[in-house]
């Protein structure tokens, strides 16, 4: 079988492979995440996952398969980034608290000339948080690095986070199954 190389340096999307029990060697993608605002919301964790791929691929030689995704939170038609400091992440957090926002994942699997790509949505409802609960949770948790300034499976999503409709990992970075799936189909 072909090595698997996925194209991320996101904790949360190697520990996702790791229990689906998936063979795999990380090569973190140095590739540019800005996109045209021409695009479709939905095609942007598409695009970004695709340039991601593309510059492993050029790095490496063609018996691989890579595998690579980018997360985008939603609220109100607009893509919800990192928080660069404490202030944006309580800001992100009040403006998704009582809110229903949508997670969407991007990913993009090439083998050799042959290119899978697909977004995966999920849907996920916050109930209303206290600024006392948003405040704790960015002091503690430092969600810098996380679209939407949180992580559905740390303390935020226990206490916080009323529905979802989807995927639950897809919201922690990489709907799994649905990858799973399409590397056993190849």
């Amino acid at each position: 079988m072909k090595k698997i190389i996925l194209a991320s340096q996101s904790p949360r999307r190697k520990q996702l492979l790791e229990w689906a029990e998936i063979s795999f060697e990380i090569m973190v993608s140095d590739a540019d995440e800005s996109f045209s605002n021409e695009l479709n919301i939905k095609e942007v964790p598409v695009f970004i996952a695709k340039q991601k791929a593309l510059a492993i691929k050029n790095k490496i030689a063609n018996n691989h398969i890579i595998v690579a995704a980018d997360t985008v939170v939603v609220l109100n038609n607009n893509i919800i980034g990192k928080p660069n400091n404490a202030e944006e992440a309580i800001e992100i957090l009040s403006a998704l608290s009582g809110k229903t926002h949508t997670v969407i994942t991007g990913v993009v699997i090439l083998d050799g000339e042959k290119e899978i790509a697909f977004a995966d949505v999920t849907e996920v409802e916050f109930h209303t948080l206290t600024q006392e609960q948003i405040k704790f949770y960015v002091e503690k948790y430092k969600p810098y690095d996380k679209a939407g300034a949180y992580a559905i499976q740390e303390w935020i999503g226990v206490v916080g986070i009323k529905q979802i409709k989807g995927d639950f990992y897809n919201v922690m970075g990489l709907p799994v199954s649905r990858v799973v799936q399409t590397l056993q189909q190849l």
